[in-house]
């Protein structure tokens, strides 16, 4: 159907409806969704996909080595299928007032791959009603119904906490982000059952929530430094924050790990490249995106999934920013098996 009759039907100019085609901003949330609802009804049909199929992935406010690590895997399971992989920066569109999804439509992916994003009900229907399945890596909120795959976060985190608790450390900070981001909160609980299962009581005013960045680490790091009994570790939610706190205790006019003891999430390539090399958590990044694309071209082959989420394990690196704390012995607290 032309664009013109869509333009008639809709009470608006057949620019407003190139718009809502091309993904514009400029219009009204009602007016989008009463063209769209008209373009759905008479039948008007979308571009063909390519005849190269592809998978999309729509990466949010992401360090770019991780994004990498995380498109290699999807590259290698894409690649064995004949299909290309394309990639969007979420932040981008939102920053001008875009939608994300609408060129994705557009450009006719056979699946989308959403990484570390707000992946709403929304998102999934509008993709599913043009038959295109989505798959959620790291979800910031709640994915369902939405296949998710993530890492062991809860696991990872204890893991940390009990190697500093098996180096004597008793007062442990936590620099960790959003309180609503789902790796944070798994994260946290994983630092706090640690504790727990030492006997060690939780201390609120050692905990502080930010964002995964060099900036918060460094401003949260001097927080709990320049308390009046500061923490002698700290374990923190990915590795930026981690390398400010570096530079917290580097302002603080304190060593590591001879004063403080560090602990990251991750394993970006500089924290190995940190001096001291950081102590930090492994996350497979390429194996998360390889898992997500298997799930992704099952769906588009129309099979049924026997499971909804995956969580990856995760590695402790143990490097040279962890120590015994200042004139403390080893702790000789038994170690609990990990789940």
């Amino acid at each position: 159907m032309p664009i013109a009759t869509i333009a008639e039907l809709a009470g608006v100019s057949r620019p407003t409806v190139s718009k809502v085609l091309n993904g514009r901003s400029g219009i009204s949330a009602h007016t989008r969704q009463r063209v769209e609802a008209l373009l759905r009804e008479h039948g008007y049909r979308w571009p063909p996909p390519a005849t190269t199929p592809s998978i999309e992935v729509a990466f949010h406010e992401m360090l770019g080595s991780i994004a990498i690590e995380i498109l290699r895997g999807i590259d290698e399971v894409a690649s064995a299928r004949d299909c290309t992989v394309g990639f969007t920066d979420i932040r981008q569109h939102v920053a001008v007032g875009l939608p994300w999804i609408e060129p994705m439509l557009r450009r006719r992916p056979i699946a989308v791959i959403a990484v570390s994003s707000i992946v709403t009900v929304e998102h999934s229907e509008r993709l599913a009603d043009s038959g295109i399945p989505l798959v959620a890596i790291d979800p910031v909120g709640d994915p369902a119904p939405t296949p998710a795959v993530s890492s062991d976060n809860w696991n990872g985190a204890r893991a940390a906490t009990r190697h500093l608790l098996d180096l004597g450390h008793r007062r442990i900070g936590l620099v960790t982000g959003p309180v609503r981001d789902l790796a944070a909160r798994a994260r946290v609980e994983g630092f706090r059952a640690a504790l727990d299962d030492a006997g060690i009581p939780f201390d609120a005013i050692l905990e502080r929530h930010g964002v995964f960045t060099f900036d918060d680490g460094l401003h949260l790091g001097l927080q709990l430094l320049t308390l009046p009994q500061r923490p002698t570790a700290i374990v923190c939610g990915d590795d930026l924050q981690a390398l400010g706190v570096y530079e917290a205790a580097r302002q603080a006019g304190l060593r590591i790990p001879d004063d403080l003891s560090v602990v990251g999430f991750d394993d970006i390539s500089q924290a190995a490249w940190a001096a001291p090399p950081l102590t930090t958590v492994r996350q497979q990044f390429a194996r998360m995106g390889a898992t997500a694309a298997r799930l992704a071209l099952a769906l588009a082959d129309g099979e049924r999934l026997t499971q909804d989420r995956h969580e990856l394990d995760t590695t402790l690196i143990v490097r040279g920013s962890t120590s015994t704390p200042p004139a403390g012995p080893r702790s000789s607290l038994p170690r609990p098996p990990l789940r």
